[in-house]
């Protein structure tokens, strides 16, 4: 299998992105992570089609006193990436993380997770809980096929089909952001930065199309268990939706029904930001995480 990596020059002198570059190798593939801080894990894990440098705006406030671990799934960010759409599956996606989580041996860990960061994140959670102390669920749904996924994503979902890896992620991200300082020229490029060519960009066009639409569809049962056992799940957790995503609205609700601990916590929503509400409202959710932490100890 040909694998590509971006160069290293496409990431230089990103705004307000000045962390040291780690390497692990898993499965045969090299994976990226920010690692800042010290502590406990705080495993920040993002969705499509952005990477870690989505979680910038919240690194600063949590890395003080927790380890901030960040990674760029395959296909993102500067981990390796597979030429072709069909080179990417759930359980390629789903291995690494696991693989991930071992090789560093993270333990006690506080998942914040978005976007597929949730797909994968909360089921790798519900499959080795021992290494999960407690879970930070924003944006982000676990579907199985049974149930409609909504306009939202249906039209986000037809746009990928129809344009592949001709798709111009900078400008996408860029106007999904509330945050108007967000959307200049610079950040925009940064967003850009790990697909100087079509090829790179085929993990992003794969993922909306690995979501679960049959019973039957990959990933759809590994889901269909994550949702079993987050439904006895007693460690804490918090659901921290932002009020203007088209994609996920109304699964924070579904998320507090389904998990007991998550009944406990405060319902929050974070006003004023889109789908990646990292980048609107960054620090303002690194407060509440931290809030979280402090009245849920170990």
């Amino acid at each position: 299998m040909d694998v590509l990596r971006t160069p290293d020059d496409r990431f230089q002198d990103l705004p307000e992105f000045p962390y040291r570059p780690h390497y692990v190798e898993v499965n045969g593939l090299r994976v990226h992570y920010v690692d800042e801080g010290s502590g406990a894990p705080i495993l920040c894990l993002h969705g499509e089609p952005s990477w870690s440098y989505l979680y910038r705006r919240m690194i600063p406030l949590l890395s003080p006193d927790h380890r901030v671990v960040a990674p760029d799934w395959i296909g993102f960010g500067r981990s390796d990436k597979l030429p072709e759409i069909g080179d990417y599956s759930f359980q390629m996606h789903y291995d690494t993380l696991l693989g991930f989580i071992e090789a560093l041996d993270l333990e006690q860990i506080t998942l914040v997770c978005q976007d597929w960061g949730g797909l994968l994140g909360l089921t790798a959670a519900a499959d080795m809980p021992d290494r999960f102390a407690r879970l930070v669920i924003m944006n982000t749904f676990l579907p199985i096929g049974e149930e409609p996924l909504g306009e939202g994503f249906e039209s986000w979902l037809a746009f990928i089909e129809r344009v592949g890896k001709r798709l111009q992620v900078g400008r996408l991200m860029a106007r999904s952001f509330q945050r108007e300082e967000s959307r200049t020229p610079a950040i925009r490029a940064a967003y850009d930065a790990p697909f100087p060519d079509p090829e790179y960009r085929a993990g992003a066009a794969a993922f909306p199309l690995l979501v679960p639409q049959a019973a039957d569809d990959p990933g759809a049962a590994e889901m269909r268990r994550a949702r079993e056992r987050l439904s006895e799940w007693q460690k804490p957790a918090l659901v921290l939706f932002s009020d203007g995503d088209p994609i996920t609205r109304g699964a924070d609700r579904f998320f507090r029904e389904l998990i007991p601990s998550a009944r406990e916590q405060p319902e929050i929503t974070v006003e004023g930001a889109g789908h990646f509400l990292q980048e609107d409202k960054g620090p303002e959710i690194a407060r509440y995480i931290l809030d979280f932490v402090d009245r849920s100890p170990l």
